[in-house]
């Protein structure tokens, strides 16, 4: 079995569209995945996947890229904390939020804790999705170490983390604020009514087309005036062609 017929077996068993990935990243990926467990082919790989769960779940956590902090490039978030969500917030009571490819959990509590300084009291609807359900388990614990919280104040860390030996574990009160359920932004079907959408640092890791199939999605599952919060290292060419306009560095909002 050669790459391309191991890409086409995991799309027909496993829903899982490799061929949206950079090619050069994911094929240097998985080939250092089998020089780490000692597998001889894509064929070995491919059973290995089909017979054990555990083995799929191992795949997925080594395929997807799961680098996170809270508050990851502060001075974006400034603006979200600023300029976007005052915005937001002065239009409407509650809000809807969707952190998309949300890892260990990180950036949706980022988004709670936020919200909560900015509208304590108010019941925003906060939802986090990952394909991965092995890290979507580690958010939902909630527990960090040291450098995952080195952009969090002094000031939130007291008020919003227990102190567990050289660990960090977000309050229950703000685990509550966030819904987590797996997703795959490839294959499965979006919402909608969203006022601000928060997906960083993950398509660049996909093909362009790709990349524009998961943009068009974020527009229409925006209601109108609703953002877009991407990456530092991504870039949106044709956000015009997908009702959208941008407003600040990362930020897109569409367009009423």
């Amino acid at each position: 079995m050669d790459f391309d017929e191991f890409k086409r077996k995991m799309l027909v068993s496993f829903r899982l569209d490799l061929n949206s990935y950079k090619e050069t990243q994911l094929k240097r990926r998985l080939d250092g995945l089998l020089v780490r467990q000692k597998i001889n082919s894509y064929q070995e790989l491919f059973q290995n996947l089909t017979n054990d769960r555990m083995a799929y779940q191992t795949f997925l956590d080594h395929l997807t890229i799961n680098v996170t902090e809270f508050f990851r490039d502060p001075h974006r978030w400034l603006d979200l904390e600023k300029k976007i969500l005052p915005e937001i917030l002065s239009q409407k009571g509650t809000i809807k939020v969707w952190s998309a490819a949300c890892s260990i959990g990180a950036e949706p509590y980022s988004l709670a804790i936020i919200l909560d300084e900015m509208s304590p009291g108010r019941a925003h609807r906060l939802d986090a999705t990952d394909i991965d359900k092995t890290i979507l388990d580690t958010a939902l614990v909630g527990k960090y170490g040291q450098d995952a919280v080195r952009n969090v104040s002094k000031e939130r860390l007291g008020k919003y983390f227990n102190v567990q030996g050289a660990s960090y574990l977000i309050n229950e009160s703000i685990k509550k604020k966030v819904s987590f359920k797996r997703h795959d932004l490839l294959a499965d079907n979006y919402g909608t009514g969203y006022d601000l959408i928060v997906c960083r640092n993950v398509t660049i890791y996909f093909t362009r087309d790709a990349q524009d199939k998961i943009n068009k999605g974020f527009s229409q599952s925006l209601n109108p005036g609703g953002y877009l919060f991407i990456g530092g290292s991504e870039m949106i060419f044709n956000y015009n062609e997908l009702g959208m306009e941008k407003v600040f560095p990362c930020f897109y909002r569409k367009k009423k």
